[in-house]
């Protein structure tokens, strides 16, 4: 292996986020527009540029990847993308292939995924009311996700579960998630709202402290701060009634970035070393510059080396921090 990734604040990249596609089947409150514009698909990687792009990293030290959207199920291809990336599974360079899903195509794939290696995925589900989950999705049905979480579950992956806190909604569903996940042998994660991209709403009617949801779930249940960590930027706690975990990733309240060890690329093959910052890399060009990869490495090199020390979120009332959608980057 060559000398592994390293920042120049001396964090070590051993993480890829991978972005497949932009586009996603549910248009959620937080995350997009009703109205979205996603890039041409012409402009994206792809599979093979994917899988070569990811296996420069893997070649660098990444241990862990994360298949993005979007959604990636929807994305043309993807499983083949799984199946040759599972290859640095068998030969140990890959410690973790896993991916984030919104859950409505899981059920056609899971098994599928366990086969190819994946071991865990983690769902978006923000609400277990179906008519509410319609409200916040736009156009999701609940009783799919269900579904895709079964299967998910049939095949042998772990599963957990994200949800972005919402106020006006997180408050009053908080236990019953709590009680849904951890009955269920699954880890829930609480995410507060990150203000990218326009989408026709004001993120500060939103906006939920995680400070503010731990006071609540602590009238009920019993949190122990854990020192446990799954490679991502969640702290976690253990709820002694259920012996279940929580994570809190807190982008807004408590930032998580003396300890990042992640690069996030787009489906159009756009390095972005911090996900609340502009800063970015063109490896698209690189990669099709040339089949050696040694300007693929270079470009990869210099883009770890300006990795900015974090982001600088915050949540204004009429715009976000950035112009870029959630989606392009899979949060």
């Amino acid at each position: 292996m060559a000398c592994a990734l390293r920042d120049r604040f001396g964090r070590h990249i051993t993480y890829l986020r991978l972005s497949v596609t932009d586009r996603c089947d549910l248009r959620c409150i937080y995350c997009m527009s009703e109205d979205m514009t996603f890039v041409p698909r012409g402009e994206l990687l792809s599979v093979e540029e994917l899988d070569r792009l990811a296996s420069a990293f893997v070649d660098r030290g990444v241990s862990k990847i994360r298949i993005t959207g979007g959604e990636p199920l929807v994305r043309k291809g993807v499983m083949s993308l799984f199946e040759g990336l599972s290859r640095h599974l068998r030969t140990g360079a890959l410690r973790e292939l896993t991916l984030t899903t919104n859950g409505t195509l899981l059920a056609r794939h899971a098994d599928a995924l366990a086969r190819l290696g994946v071991r865990r995925v983690n769902v978006s589900l923000d609400t277990l009311d179906p008519v509410r989950f319609r409200a916040i999705t736009r156009r999701g049905t609940l009783g799919v996700v269900m579904d895709g979480l079964r299967a998910a579950q049939e095949a042998g992956l772990r599963i957990k579960l994200n949800a972005v806190a919402l106020k006006s909604v997180t408050e009053h569903e908080i236990h019953d998630l709590i009680a849904f996940a951890h009955g269920r042998g699954m880890d829930l994660t609480l995410i507060e709202t990150m203000p990218l991209g326009e989408i026709g709403a004001d993120r500060t009617d939103q906006y939920l402290p995680l400070t503010e949801l731990r006071r609540l779930i602590g009238t009920r249940w019993t949190l122990e701060d854990t020192a446990e960590r799954t490679g991502g930027p969640a702290r976690y706690a253990r709820v002694a009634e259920t012996g279940g975990r929580i994570g809190f990733i807190t982008p807004m309240s408590h930032n998580f970035c003396e300890s990042c060890n992640r690069v996030r690329v787009s489906a159009t093959g756009t390095l972005y070393t911090c996900l609340g910052q502009e800063d970015q890399a063109d490896l698209r060009q690189a990669l099709r510059g040339s089949e050696a990869d040694d300007a693929l490495r270079a470009a990869i090199s210099a883009a770890i080396e300006a990795k900015p020390r974090g982001h600088d979120f915050s949540i204004e009332r009429g715009r976000p921090t950035l112009s870029r959608h959630m989606s392009v980057l899979g949060g």
